[in-house]
């Protein structure tokens, strides 16, 4: 197993790099320090092909096209401080008033406009082990930055191992009580771009999800997935779900509260016969379907992005949680660190 370094491009004078993370079973994670952002997973088929499988460019220009920008899909970044919206950019704490920088239709999205997601990281640590890999990046987030309260520490730990797992740990700390909660944005299609998600299978190990208002922030209220589209305890082709929605899925599912890593849900695509499992400690998944991601995206190679072509499994805390009263650990304190976990398993069937 081997860590690759190699140039990414610039950002005016500063010099983005590119890790190559490979294991011995030919999957490979590409990270660049440019948001934290993975900009490429590759793995291979029930015959051994590899094949690309997340959203993502080959160079540092892909993210910064005037047609990237206006979409805003975030491929691949580590989003923060906060994941998802924000009710009006707006939460009380400690008895005083926040007001964040609005970026989603007066709401506040994925940290604001300066997000993590859109910042160097610095590479904390490189460990090279005989059944694992590993790259920590590390980045500082300054008192009142997009106007969230306190200093903040983070570290995003990106492990690959030789069972085809890809590890993402978080580990924030902070000066003052703040909200944070980080997530990873990729998007994946196991059929590795050949064609939309329809023909994927997919498995959500969730009773109930949250209902989000008409800009899709959540308000407190939950509904259960029994007998709805939501519905996916029992393996369901997407297609068959998305055929009773108009714009697909931007749906946080919930679990169980105990901050244990757990599976949470299964995508397989019998065509390649490609599978990944999703694990984490987190209580509850943003499931995004892709409908709204511009048709005029494109990787280098030709990976053709746009509607319903690739999925997410966005795994944090609960959206708008600062402003709902049964939101768990939606603030993190001083003296008590910010800790996350989400696996991306890969194997086929």
């Amino acid at each position: 197993m081997k860590i690759i370094k190699t140039n990414f491009g610039n950002i005016g004078k500063a010099k983005v790099s590119l890790y190559e993370l490979s294991n011995h079973n030919d999957v490979v994670v590409k990270i660049t320090d440019y948001g934290g952002t993975i900009t490429s997973i590759s793995t291979p088929d029930n015959e051994g092909n590899s094949t690309e499988i997340t959203c993502g460019f080959e160079n540092i220009e892909g993210y910064f096209s005037e047609e990237y920008k206006n979409n805003a899909p975030y491929f691949g970044g580590t989003i923060g401080r906060y994941a998802s919206r924000i009710h009006e950019g707006k939460f009380t704490l400690g008895g005083k008033e926040y007001s964040l920088v609005g970026n989603d239709r007066g709401n506040h999205l994925h940290g604001g406009i300066q997000g993590f997601d859109r910042r160097m990281w610095q590479v904390d640590e490189i460990v090279e082990l005989e059944n694992e890999i590993s790259l920590t990046l590390a980045i500082h987030s300054p008192d009142m930055e997009e106007g969230y309260p306190g200093n903040v520490e983070v570290k995003t730990k990106f492990t690959l191992t030789n069972e085809n797992e890809l590890i993402i740990s978080y580990h924030a700390e902070t000066d003052k009580a703040t909200p944070i909660s980080l997530t990873n944005h990729s998007y994946f299609n196991l059929s590795g771009f050949k064609e939309t998600i329809h023909d994927h299978n997919v498995t959500i190990n969730s009773n109930s999800f949250l209902v989000g208002d008409d800009k899709g922030v959540p308000q407190g209220k939950e509904k259960e997935v029994k007998g709805r589209p939501e519905d996916f305890r029992n393996e369901k082709l997407f297609s068959d779900a998305l055929q009773h929605t108009e714009t697909g899925f931007d749906t946080y599912f919930l679990f169980e509260q105990d901050f244990l890593l757990k599976k949470v849900a299964s995508i397989k695509h019998s065509g390649s016969g490609r599978a990944m499992d999703v694990l984490t400690t987190e209580p509850g998944m943003l499931f995004y379907s892709g409908y709204f991601t511009s048709d005029n995206l494109q990787r280098e190679n030709g990976d053709q992005y746009g509607k319903y072509k690739a999925f997410c499994c966005e795994t944090h805390r609960y959206p708008n949680g600062p402003n709902l009263d049964d939101a768990p650990k939606t603030i993190t304190y001083p003296g008590e660190p910010y800790t996350s976990k989400t696996v991306f398993k890969f194997y086929t069937i």
